[in-house]
């Protein structure tokens, strides 16, 4: 698309017509024509208090091109390309693959540790504080895994879950050693962790229903 404009010639012929007597008459140099979005300046003269430029300069200067009609000079200039702004790229729903590796490495992990606590307090079969120490570090290490791989909205709706998994584990876990390290017998009936035992599991349950289906779904037991 161009533009056309239309100007008197002698408009940018005043020059060589003006009188040579009078000083206010006499042509002077003034400043410089800079046009947004085009390289290079056009002097600008200044005569009787006006700033003219020639026309074949702004010609150059804008990249148009100049042509006759009678007593009219046209100007045909290039239309401006529209600057098109970069967009930025949609985030992409759902959880993301290295996500979901790290969620499902976590889970695994919680649920071997959880089952460990149980039979042991079922079946009066000690765990070793080394044990559980390596499931613990273990279990950090895939939630640390999880927070780096981050990078959806679903993502960041989902680790809190997980973190919150590891952290209801970490306490049945402390309250299991610390009732034993009081070299009393732990009674399946009187550990009091059952309800925190069945949310860890029902987490677990929904953390994994999660991964499978790649999408967020809020779980209550989780919180």
């Amino acid at each position: 698309m161009k533009m056309t404009i239309a100007v008197i010639a002698t408009l940018f012929t005043i020059l060589p017509m003006l009188p040579a007597d009078g000083s206010a008459q006499t042509p002077k140099k003034g400043s410089t024509l800079t046009i947004a979005g085009h390289a290079g300046e056009a002097q600008l003269i200044e005569i009787n208090g006006k700033s003219y430029v020639e026309v074949e300069t702004l010609a150059l200067l804008t990249k148009g091109t100049l042509s006759f009609k009678a007593n009219q000079t046209i100007l045909t200039l290039q239309a401006a390309i529209p600057v098109v702004q970069a967009s930025t790229p949609p985030v992409k729903p759902g959880l993301s693959r290295a996500f979901i590796q790290a969620g499902i490495e976590e889970i695994s992990v919680i649920r071997e540790w959880r089952t460990a606590i149980v039979n042991a307090v079922q079946t009066n079969t000690p765990v070793s504080e080394d044990w559980v120490a390596a499931r613990h570090r273990l279990a950090e290490k895939n939630l640390a895994l999880a927070s780096a791989a981050v990078s959806t909205d679903d993502d960041r709706s989902a680790y809190p879950l997980l973190s919150a998994e590891f952290n209801n584990m970490q306490k049945l876990s402390d309250l299991y050693l610390a009732t034993r390290n009081q070299n009393k017998f732990i009674s399946p009936e009187n550990f009091g962790n059952a309800a925190l035992e069945e949310q860890i599991l029902s987490c677990a349950q929904g953390l994994a229903s999660m991964t499978e289906n790649h999408e967020f779904q809020d779980q209550a037991a989780c919180r």
